[in-house]
């Protein structure tokens, strides 16, 4: 049976651009999630309990819905793309998987997080069998330039990972780090998904570079917005708690925008909380507040709403039709989450 293309348990209909590239690809997805489920099947049990315990428990799929639509608006007529979305959401299974148990995270998309369940070493190397299944694939395409497309993004992926451990707790981080960071360990994989799409279409350069451009900058755009969210959202539309960025003491874009904002004034505070991580229970609350008063929640939405501008503006290479606007209106639901 085909995995869920969104959750279930969504008490909100799906945006129209999400629902457009749904129902436009959904041939196209449904193949993928048939792949995805007989190529983490394995002999050994735990693994396909673990990973079906991440993958089945849905999202937007926005990384194979963007490697299936783009082969599709670069004219692509084979299935070269099916098996490279398969791919991407593996890869992005696997980082996800890593993740939490670097981050040390209770909740992945509403679900007990993998690791509390299986243990940290388990989930670590179930995400190292994704990659490795991510890879078969990509070699199947017969496609040098697509595998290393996802190849360049995993390391970009890695590098990022290591970057940001390396500045955690930083409330001097700039803000020029923090978008290498999160292009690295987000939207590089965005990026990635859009134009491995594109080459498994046999598309021209330019409209590689298009779908490359586009998918970057809607990456940065998610990433920012769910910054924002974290501190203006809710655990349930989050799919993780509402505050574990504050709590872990990440610096993220609109914490950055805080703390330069409130000076002096709150320097003892933001040291505590973030560089100490001496929390109490009512420091988030004054955390989001402070966020709030002195704009940094905005300011982090408007630097999405220019990522989203610019993806869409990359799509001007190709012809007005229906895949055109749905990528359009994605770009557009990447911001409207903001409210």
């Amino acid at each position: 049976m085909a995995l869920e293309l969104t959750s279930a348990k969504s008490a909100q209909p799906a945006p129209r651009g999400i629902d457009a590239l749904v129902s436009l690809t959904a041939t196209d997805m449904a193949a993928v999630n048939d792949l995805i489920r007989a190529r983490m099947d394995s002999p050994v049990p735990v693994i396909p309990a673990l990973a079906d315990h991440l993958i089945a428990a849905g999202g937007k799929r926005l990384r194979p819905l963007l490697t299936v639509a783009s082969a599709r608006l670069a004219g692509g007529k084979n299935d070269a793309g099916v098996k490279l979305a398969a791919a991407v959401e593996f890869v992005h299974t696997a980082t996800l998987l890593h993740d939490d148990v670097v981050d040390s995270s209770d909740l992945r998309r509403g679900k007990v997080a993998a690791h509390l369940i299986w243990g940290a070493a388990p989930a670590v190397l179930v995400g190292d069998f994704l990659f490795a299944r991510a890879f078969e694939l990509m070699v199947e395409t017969g496609s040098i330039r697509a595998l290393g497309v996802l190849a360049h993004a995993s390391s970009v992926i890695a590098e990022g990972e290591v970057l940001a451990l390396s500045r955690a707790n930083d409330l001097n981080l700039e803000h020029e780090t923090y978008l290498r960071i999160i292009e690295a360990k987000t939207a590089e994989l965005f990026a990635a998904a859009a134009e491995s799409g594109a080459v498994a279409a046999g598309a021209s350069e330019a409209r590689i570079a298009a779908l490359r451009a586009y998918g970057l900058n809607l990456g940065l755009a998610f990433q920012l917005v769910d910054d924002a969210l974290d501190y203006g959202g809710a655990t349930q539309s989050l799919g993780k708690n509402a505050g574990d960025d504050f709590r872990e003491g990440k610096p993220t874009m609109p914490l950055l925008h805080a703390v330069k904002r409130t000076g002096a004034g709150e320097a003892a505070f933001w040291e505590r909380v973030i560089v100490r991580r001496e929390q109490t229970e009512d420091d988030f609350r004054r955390a989001r507040e402070l966020i709030l008063a002195t704009g940094a929640l905005q300011a982090t939405f408007e630097l999405a709403r220019e990522y989203a501008a610019s993806a869409k503006g990359a799509l001007a290479v190709f012809e007005a039709g229906p895949l055109k606007s749905a990528l359009e209106d994605l770009a557009d639901f990447a911001v409207s989450r903001a409210g």
